[in-house]
Parts: structure tokens; sequence; C-alpha cells
């Protein structure tokens, strides 16, 4: 793909007898929404540490805008515009929604972090965090209150605009609607849809009405390897994805 933000080329990664991720090549454009899916213990979370660098490859390598960044670290990736996001949350938890982001905006910004304590009140960390939980529909009632007195859906925005606050030009979300409810998933669908455009999305989601509503092109992987990769409407015709993952 000559526009393609991030190529993978042959990764593979084993854990004993384990293949995590099996010869995985695939890419995703500047601007658009890829999403994998795949049953559980397909190698999904595996790939997606390897292409922010918690995880090193046995062979394989990755690229970002042609830079080969294969043995690069998860800050040397993220100072290249890469953002993730967990299944399991890793905010501070007697910390403010805001003053997490503000936390993001000021490592995005290079500044500090001596006075760390008051990031949230420095109004050149508050104002671009205040904005980064509006893009994401949290409540400005709600962005002064610890993480851990929110709820789950809220610790969710809040994560994303963890990542939105590093400006990033590819983020990497892991099952962003792992454990929300019905209103949760739909609200975080529409903010994921608005932005499209802005930066890639490489997204690992098992919730296929999300899936379906973001996607431009979805990868499968089974037993760490990628089985068929297309538009939504190629997926869903797909007899070897039906047969695999999706069913009838």
């Amino acid at each position: 793909m000559s526009d393609a933000l991030l190529s993978l080329r042959g990764l593979n990664k084993t854990f004993g007898a384990l293949k995590a991720t099996d010869d995985v090549s695939l890419d995703v454009a500047s601007d658009e929404i890829h999403v994998i899916i795949g049953p559980n213990g397909a190698g999904k979370s595996t790939l997606i540490a390897q292409v922010a660098g918690a995880l090193k490859p046995d062979s394989g390598s990755v690229l970002l805008s042609d830079e080969d960044v294969t043995r690069l670290g998860v800050p040397a990736r993220a100072r290249r515009g890469l953002a993730r996001t967990f299944q399991v949350s890793s905010l501070i938890a007697n910390f403010s929604a805001l003053a997490n982001v503000s936390l993001a905006v000021q490592s995005h910004q290079g500044s500090s972090f001596r006075l760390w304590r008051s990031a949230s009140r420095d109004s050149r960390l508050r104002e671009p965090a205040q904005e980064a939980l509006s893009r994401v529909g949290m409540a400005a009632t709600r962005c002064d209150i610890p993480v851990d007195e929110l709820s789950h859906g809220e610790r969710r925005q809040v994560e994303l605009a963890v990542a939105l606050a590093l400006q990033p030009r590819l983020m990497l979300l892991d099952e962003p609607m792992a454990g929300l409810g019905g209103q949760d998933c739909i609200n975080m669908t529409a903010v994921l849809k608005r932005l499209r455009g802005e930066c890639a999305i490489l997204l690992v989601e098992h919730d296929m009405d999300a899936v379906f509503a973001l996607a431009d092109r979805i990868s499968v992987l089974v037993y760490g390897r990628v089985i068929a990769s297309g538009t939504p409407q190629e997926i869903r015709a797909s007899r070897e994805v039906q047969e695999a993952y999706l069913g009838n």
C-alpha cells in the first residue's frame, strides 16, 4: 500500500510451542480505521504489543512511515506518533480525569515533571487536556473527579483522551468496548467515528456491531495468522471467515 503509515512484514512471535503471531503482514493507511478481529487466543493483543514496541518479534519488521522501528522501544515509538490504550486501565486511579490527561499533555510537550502534582492547574496543560476530554464526550462536571470514582465507561473515555492528548499519528486501541454496556458502546463508537481521518487507528475489538460500524478494513487473525483482510463487505462474504470466526 503506497500510502501506508504502518506496515507489518512477516511478524513472528512464539512462546514455547505456541505461535502467537505467524508471518503477519498488513498495512494501515494514514486516514483509516483498521480493525483486527478473531477468537480468543488468536494473538491479537500480542500483535498490538509488537506494534507498540512492548514486545519484540522473533522475526519480521514494523515500519512507521517507511522507517524501520522494529528494535525501538515504547518511548521511541511514542515520540514518532504512536499512542496506545489497554484492555486493563493504566490510569492513575487517585488522580482526576483532568490530571491524568494533563500529564499526557505535559509528556507530549516535553516539559518538566518536577511539578507534576500541579499539572492540572497549569493552563498550558489544563486547556488542551480539557479539549481532549471534551472531544471524547466527557462531561465537564466529571473532569475533576478521581478516576477510581468514575464509571467504567467514563474511564474508557479518559483513556482515549490521554491517547488523543499525545497528538498521535497512529492510535492502537485494544478492545475499547470491553466491559461497556449498550449505551456506552454506542457512545464510544460515535466518538471513534468522529476521529476518522484525524489519525490512523488500529483497533482490536470483539463487539461486531462496533467493528462493522467503524472499520474501513478488517483483518481476521486465527491461531496467529491473518486468514483474510479486506473491506467489511468482503469479510462478511468470506466463507473462510464465517467458518473460522463469524459463523452463519
